[in-house]
Formats: C-alpha cells, sequence, structure tokens
C-alpha cells in the first residue's frame, strides 16, 4: 500500500523492512536520549552516530528535525504504553508500578527537552488528548493488575495517578536534585499502595 502516512510525517504508509525498522527504533531512542538530555539543540550528526546509522539515513526517515522529534514523541508515547503490560507480567505489581513511573519521569524528561519544538508540532488538541487517554489506559493496566492481588487501593484513579506523575516530572525537573523524582514516586507509591 502507498500513499501518506497518517503520522504527519508524510512517510509511506507500507510497512517497513525489518532492518530499516530496526534503524528506525534505534534513531528514535538515540533521539529521545539527546532530546532529553540537550533539548532541541541536540545534533542530528550525534542521534545518527548513537543509533549506529548514517545521517543520510536519518534524513531519509525525517526530512527535518521537526519531524524526527514528532516521531520521537509519538514512539516514546507508544513504547511507555506499550511497557505496562510487558512489565505486569515480568514483575510483581508493585515492582511494574514503579519501573513504569521510573520510564515515565525519562519519557517526560524527554518530552521536556523537546518542548518548544512539541509546542509548534502537536497544535492538535485531539492527539494530545488520545495521548492522555492512552497513557492513563496504562496506568490503568496496573493498577488492575495490583489490586487483583489486593497490592493496589481500589479507590486509587488512574487519571490522578498520572497527574501526580506530571506533577512530579515538573518538580525534578524544575529543581534539578538528583534523586527528586525517585523519592517522590516513593511518597506516591506509599499512597497507592496497600502495605
Amino acid at each position: 500500500m502507498t500513499g501518506k502516512s497518517t503520522d504527519g510525517t508524510g512517510r509511506q504508509d507500507r510497512p517497513l523492512r525489518a532492518d530499516a525498522q530496526r534503524n528506525e527504533d534505534r534513531l528514535l531512542s538515540a533521539a529521545a536520549e539527546a532530546f532529553a538530555r540537550e533539548g532541541t539543540g541536540a545534533s542530528v550528526k550525534d542521534i545518527a552516530r548513537a543509533a549506529g546509522v548514517g545521517v543520510g539515513t536519518l534524513y531519509r526517515r525525517f526530512p527535518s528535525k521537526e519531524l524526527l522529534i514528532e516521531a520521537t514523541y509519538r514512539h516514546e508515547v507508544q513504547v511507555l504504553c506499550e511497557a505496562a503490560p510487558e512489565l505486569t507480567a515480568s514483575l510483581s505489581p508493585a515492582e511494574a508500578l514503579r519501573a513504569w513511573m521510573e520510564r515515565f519521569i525519562d519519557f517526560m524528561a524527554a518530552k521536556h527537552g523537546m518542548a518548544d519544538v512539541l509546542r509548534v508540532v502537536l497544535t492538535d488538541e485531539g492527539e494530545r488528548l488520545t495521548t492522555r487517554a492512552h497513557l492513563t489506559e496504562a496506568v490503568r493496566h496496573l493498577l488492575a493488575a495490583g489490586a487483583s492481588q489486593n497490592v493496589t487501593r481500589s479507590q486509587v484513579e488512574a487519571q490522578d495517578v498520572l497527574m501526580a506523575l506530571g506533577g512530579i516530572s515538573v518538580m525534578a525537573d524544575t529543581e534539578q536534585q538528583p534523586g527528586l523524582a525517585p523519592a517522590l514516586i516513593d511518597l506516591l507509591l506509599h499512597g497507592i499502595l496497600t502495605h
């Protein structure tokens, strides 16, 4: 199938070959790390090098930095949402919840690094609401796994947890104190877990 994709990149919507998909995944992961660390000033050449691909490969997939940032954001949301069932399958409910919360804080750090461009690129309110709905569903899955084993309080709402995590990420970014986010996550978990 050909034609424009619906993800806003203008790329063709046919599936990538396995090697091309691996390259794209590595590029997007390297970009997320670079944007979290350096903001939108991160070097495209450094991102390509960190991903183990040539800069030409990066530009073929993402002709502009704005498109790379937009794709990185969407990729990070997808990875974060997919992590919830993976974590509950391999960890205890409390450990899964903590691990996901830590990943959320990392995601928000990358998002803060891309904030200026994302404000321009992601102007669609519907997309923001969809992202929030997906993230809320991931938290709901984690809470349900805990509730099924009487580990999480049944009255805790997924959206409230997500808003609290958003607040933690803002504080961690503003205060720039090592260890602050994990300490605040511990405090949040104290209110969620039954013991």
